[in-house]
């Protein structure tokens, strides 16, 4: 490949405590987090709004954030926060009044008590809301380029918008761009997907919004269905209309690679979130492969769009009210941390002593067996299991901490936190910790952890 080399002098632009690229889930958590501890903090963000997946991702409802048995909220924090602003300008339906088996989890029963409906839109607006209110920085339509690192620590990043290429500064480094591009291009070692799988990651998917949906006679399809107790000719149950799916594959009217369909209500009981779109054997880190997905999805909300209303009982005058913004994506990278999340922390409910989050959701991996095989095992022991300060301080880089799907885990371990309250309160941690790293001058990773924990809990956690 022809290469071409160029030196040229980049203004220092910013100069602060905490820089966070990446303003999903995790990182705006982390933001607020960082400035309401005292720490100057700068948000670097892509798109033009946060939320990520949430938001430009169209990804929805929010995942279980209660105990396996859904006794007990245990996602709170930063989540709790979000969840509550948003209710209270009916943005979304509590998890508390939102069940496992009900529309609002899309009729799924395992791992799924306790799910949240939220309207992304509003979303948007309250994220702008407390990044504003705890006065951080927020730099939109920016792009991160590449880290700056002296001896093996990071002094800040470079980025590119509309005001060409420029500096920032920083004490500590929040990577929260879900494919650790901050963390990667610094030297961190990370795993490309599944390592035992040949680095196969799990597919994209294309999330889109329909409107004027009978949700009575969604309902009524659902119970009479229930009633029919369908199973496949192998003995398996279907999933949510599956034998529809069958159908319509039969009469070549659609051709996605599931077996279930994957709608969701929203706030509104006519307003549903689909979740059946699947694009295979991407990597989303690939600019090309990354294209791609976003034009195959598109083509595929179209022929879902129509498989809905053709024959799902509820759908057939509902009206397509938008596609993602961005493809969404469940998994790229994972770094190398002191410590890793693996599948029997997971399954067994392992707590370790520097735990900065207790999460109950179920390992989730997507076209694990097959294209439209899905694995899916919930919690054995006790009521959840946690996740490590360690697993969000990365290998030889000093001054970074990563937060958000790319964690130090395993495939599988970040198949369950790879959701969106985890991700939160996980985003709470790291800038909880990058601020009190600052105010007891020491390195991030041998930042005091009980001191981090007890900050969380006077602000809302629960870590037991």
């Amino acid at each position: 490949m022809e290469k071409i080399t160029r030196q040229m002098e980049i203004p220092v632009k910013y100069e602060c405590d905490v820089v966070v690229v990446g303003g999903g889930p995790a990182g705006f958590c982390a933001a607020v987090a960082a400035s309401r501890n005292g720490a100057r903090t700068v948000l670097v963000e892509k798109n033009g709004c946060c939320g990520g997946m949430a938001t430009a991702g169209l990804v929805g409802p929010f995942m279980t954030s209660y105990s396996k048995s859904g006794d007990k909220m245990i996602i709170r924090g930063m989540y709790e926060e979000v969840i509550d602003r948003l209710v209270a300008q009916d943005g979304a339906i509590h998890p508390e009044y939102c069940r496992a088996g009900d529309q609002i989890t899309g009729y799924h029963f395992r791992g799924h008590d306790h799910c949240g409906a939220f309207d992304p839109e509003v979303l948007k607006r309250v994220i702008d809301e407390m990044l504003t209110e705890a006065n951080v920085k927020v730099l939109y339509h920016t792009n991160f380029v590449e880290p700056l690192v002296e001896d093996d620590c990071m002094k800040g990043v470079i980025i590119f918008s509309k005001s060409g290429m420029e500096a920032i500064k920083a004490k500590v480094v929040i990577d929260c761009s879900g494919d650790a591009d901050v963390a990667y291009r610094a030297g961190v070692p990370c795993d490309l997907g599944d390592p035992e799988r040949g680095s196969a990651m799990q597919p994209t998917t294309m999330f889109f919004r329909i409107a004027n949906v009978d949700w009575e006679k969604v309902e009524e399809a659902f119970q009479k269905s229930k009633l029919e107790n369908r199973v496949r000719p192998n003995g398996k149950p279907y999933g949510l209309f599956g034998w529809i799916i069958e159908e319509a594959r039969a009469k070549g009217d659609f051709d996605v690679e599931r077996e279930t369909v994957g709608i969701y209500r929203g706030v509104k009981k006519d307003e549903w979130s689909v979740n059946i779109s699947r694009i295979l054997d991407i990597n989303a880190t690939d600019v090309e492969d990354l294209s791609k997905a976003e034009v195959v999805g598109r083509q595929q909300v179209l022929q879902i769009y129509n498989f809905l209303k053709n024959y799902i009982p509820g759908c057939e005058n509902a009206k397509l009210m938008c596609s993602a913004s961005h493809i969404g994506i469940r998994e790229t990278r994972h770094i190398k941390g002191e410590a890793t999340l693996n599948a029997d922390n997971v399954l067994n409910g392992d707590i370790p002593e520097d735990v900065i989050l207790l999460a109950s959701n179920s390992i989730d991996v997507h076209a694990s067996g097959g294209s439209s095989v899905t694995k899916y095992v919930c919690v054995e022991n006790g009521e959840w299991y946690g996740v490590s300060y360690k697993s969000l301080v990365p290998v030889k880089i000093n001054q970074l901490l990563v937060a958000g799907r790319s964690i130090s885990a395993t495939s599988e371990g970040a198949g369950a936190v790879r959701v969106m309250p985890p991700c939160m309160e996980m985003g709470h941690a790291a800038g909880v910790a990058a601020a009190l790293s600052l105010k007891q001058a020491c390195l991030v990773r041998d930042v005091d952890v009980k001191a981090v924990q007890e900050q969380m809990v006077k602000e809302g956690s629960f870590l037991g």
